[in-house]
């Protein structure tokens, strides 16, 4: 049996096999392109699998080796990739810059940084593990633009194409001279590789002297003040200072190169896979580096505790209560696995819980209550009351005691809410009722969310609580 049978063979151990069917069925018969920085829902949606399953599919694959997980700073404007990683670890610029877009971004992990799976070269080689040597129109596709850029699939050459007047190879330390017609258009020469841009604004009368332009590239000069020509010929010297070859193209920035990057779907983002359980249990400490503070600007926080723990523990005796205490804590596990949440830590008797979007947290949360209730009617006794906090905002990702774990007032304020609720009601703030699909869930289960007039102790600004009976 060859290496890469050998591994699918481990991964239907682990995956979904269904999953495990399409990613080696990709593997087999998919295109080089097919197996670069795969984007995991679009993935999941093409093959008609389960989103969390596909991607506790690659994050297994990952794992054993299969795949190798890149962590990308993207820019929000045109979708391009400012900076690949292979790890979050390496994330630690406080800002990125985007010379396309002309903007600087602080790489939020909400949807700043991306998560993509690229085949191990040891499974199959393929053309995007020698990213120099892709042909222009297939670096910008698998290597310059984000996966939440929808790319055209059939025709992606002829639409790229028709808003590219030039483009040229141009090798290290080489010089190449470009003679083309500039149209009465705004004209982008980006440079992809290099991340270079110069911005030509081509207006007035046509010209039938000859224009020039000289272009180095030398990573140093990643951007340059808007020239202005005129619509006719015009010549362009390029130098190459760089030791790899560089691709400049001369784009015609209008309305149908604006229409393309306009194109998104989902993608994977870091807060996603932070917020899931099989990243957390399979890459521990490989998250977050000690010295880092990545910025999440909204995460939903769910916290629990067992409400008279200690008078349970005297009442039925240790090891039955032990017993109890885990069931709940494998019930617990469960339910928030299975709406993408992760857990993040437990306390005592108690869980911190992350999700990805509020609804997820209150779908959990009521699962949890019901949960508890069916527990304590096979028992006979009500021995498991749960008491349930639910908060949404912006937090800080951070290391602490070897963990990815989270830090902000948010977090307080989620502590806080769960102190306050009673067995029988989730309590959960403004943000969480007031987002759209949480209000569509509850409206749903026919729930009217009940406003409290509490204040949260330590927490000197209003915090709006109702309670989900």
């Amino acid at each position: 049996m060859n290496e890469a049978a050998n591994l699918f063979t481990i991964l239907r151990n682990s995956a979904d096999p269904s999953v495990a069917d399409a990613i080696e069925r990709t593997v087999s018969e998919g295109s080089d392109r097919d197996l670069c920085r795969i984007n995991a829902l679009a993935f999941a949606k093409k093959h008609g699998l389960d989103e969390e399953d596909t991607l506790a599919g690659f994050l297994h694959a990952a794992s054993i080796g299969a795949f190798d997980i890149s962590w990308n700073v993207l820019c929000p404007g045109c979708g391009g990739v400012l900076d690949t990683n292979a790890s979050l670890k390496t994330v630690i610029r406080e800002e990125y810059v985007c010379a396309l877009c002309a903007a600087a971004y602080s790489p939020t992990l909400d949807e700043l940084v991306e998560v993509t799976f690229t085949v191990s070269p040891r499974v199959r080689r393929v053309a995007g593990h020698s990213p120099h040597e892709l042909p222009m129109m297939e670096y910008l596709r698998q290597m310059y633009w984000g996966s939440g850029v929808d790319l055209p699939e059939e025709n992606y050459e002829q639409v790229m194409e028709s808003m590219v007047i030039e483009y040229v190879e141009v090798p290290a330390r080489e010089k190449v001279v470009l003679s083309l017609q500039l149209p009465e258009k705004f004209i982008i020469v980006f440079e992809p590789i290099t991340h270079a841009v110069q911005f030509i604004d081509v207006k007035g009368e046509a010209t039938k002297e000859r224009q020039s332009l000289s272009l180095i590239y030398d990573r140093e000069h990643a951007h340059s003040q808007t020239l202005e020509m005129r619509p006719g010929q015009v010549r362009i010297a390029i130098e190459n200072h760089t030791d790899l070859r560089v691709l400049p193209a001369v784009f015609v920035a209008d309305d149908e190169l604006h229409g393309l990057l306009a194109r998104r779907r989902p993608f994977v983002t870091a807060k996603r896979l932070l917020t899931n359980q099989t990243f957390r249990d399979l890459y521990r400490t490989d998250t977050v580096d000690v010295d880092q503070r990545l910025k999440i600007t909204s995460l939903t926080f769910l916290f629990t505790d067992l409400r008279g723990s200690t008078e349970l523990y005297e009442r039925v005796g240790d090891l039955v209560a032990f017993d109890l205490v885990q069931a709940h804590f494998k019930v617990l596990n469960e339910i928030v696995a299975s709406e993408a949440g992760a857990v993040v830590k437990t306390i005592g008797d108690a869980v911190m819980a992350t999700f990805p979007t509020p609804d997820r947290a209150v779908a959990a949360a009521i699962r949890m209550r019901e949960a508890m209730r069916e527990l304590n009617r096979k028992s006979g006794r009500e021995d498991l009351l749960l008491k349930i906090g639910v908060h949404e905002g912006p937090c800080i990702a951070v290391a602490m005691n070897d963990r990815q774990d989270y830090f902000g007032q948010t977090v307080n304020i989620a502590s806080r809410v769960q102190g306050l609720a009673t067995s029988q009601s989730i309590f959960v703030t403004g943000t969480v009722v007031g987002d759209a699909k949480s209000a569509d869930l509850l409206a749903a289960k026919n729930i009217e969310p009940i406003s409290q007039d509490l204040a949260l102790r330590g927490i000197e600004r209003a915090v709006q609580i109702y309670a989900i009976p």
